[in-house]
């Protein structure tokens, strides 16, 4: 892909804009570890398809009450080269991601606009969401952050009974709608160790007849696992290791990854 290297640099220098000019005092230091908490960042993240980027930058909402952030990611670059499990086919990027976050302080509400665009094997295909996220009351060690949301997804058009037989046609189109639900959960182990692990339930609602039967990982509907167990190093610096799979491939054969984040 041709703007492979373009969209990287891009990132790249917004990266070096953000180290440069988002120095917070530590009194602003944020809790990496609370999946609702609101700060400028940047992270590097090792995978078994290549390199991730990201890259995130808080701004002004108008309102003393809610903090908002955006973050853009770049996954899976350089895969052919340093990849693990010969799962990284080229160099270029498999995808990016694009989060526009904001949480409203006095009620521990959050909503998120969460677009994704992946470049496969049967075209480009993409989605984009909006969700609720809501925090509930701590339950010792335990936080629970519940979200339900809905999307459409969109791309170069399907033609086909089923997505391992679907062919992207020359034109983009929108697939369909579909709804998530699932929660983010938080359990401290250590005041610097802690797992999260965040289910999400998603399926199809309209749309063709090849999304409504197949947009799912090959059905109308999918369990999706996330885990991560981290590690803070400082106030500013974590490491953090993550795994994905869903009901249909076990852990090992889902995406790992291990990622390190800073906090201007």
């Amino acid at each position: 892909m041709k703007s492979s290297k373009t969209i990287l640099c891009l990132v790249i220098a917004g990266a070096l804009t953000v180290s440069a000019h988002s120095i917070a005092n530590d009194s602003d230091v944020q809790d990496m570890s609370d999946p609702l908490a609101v700060y400028t960042q940047a992270g590097l993240g090792y995978t078994d398809k290549g390199l991730n980027l990201k890259v995130g930058q808080t701004y002004d909402t108008g309102s003393e009450s809610t903090m908002g952030m955006n973050v853009l990611e770049v996954k899976g670059f350089a895969g052919d080269a340093i990849g693990w499990n010969g799962r990284g086919a080229d160099d270029s990027i498999d995808a990016l991601r694009y989060r526009n976050f904001n949480v409203d302080m006095t009620n521990g509400r959050g909503a998120q606009v969460d677009v994704n665009l992946g470049f496969t094997d049967i075209g480009t295909q993409g989605t984009a969401s909006y969700s609720l996220i809501q925090a509930l009351p701590k339950m010792g060690p335990l936080n629970l952050y519940p979200l339900a949301g809905v999307g459409v997804a969109f791309g170069e058009t399907l033609d086909g009974s089923g997505a391992g037989e679907a062919q992207a046609q020359d034109r983009w189109d929108l697939h369909g709608t579909f709804y998530v639900a699932g929660l983010y959960s938080k359990l401290e182990i250590t005041e610097n160790i802690w797992l999260n692990y965040n289910p999400m339930y998603t399926g199809t609602m309209s749309g063709s007849d090849t999304f409504k039967n197949h947009g799912m990982d090959n059905d109308d509907s999918v369990l999706l696992h996330e885990a991560a167990l981290s590690y803070q190093i400082n106030p500013r610096t974590n490491v953090r290791y993550f795994a994905n799979w869903t009901e249909n491939t076990n852990y090992a054969n889902g995406d790992h990854r291990i990622e390190v984040n800073y906090q201007f």
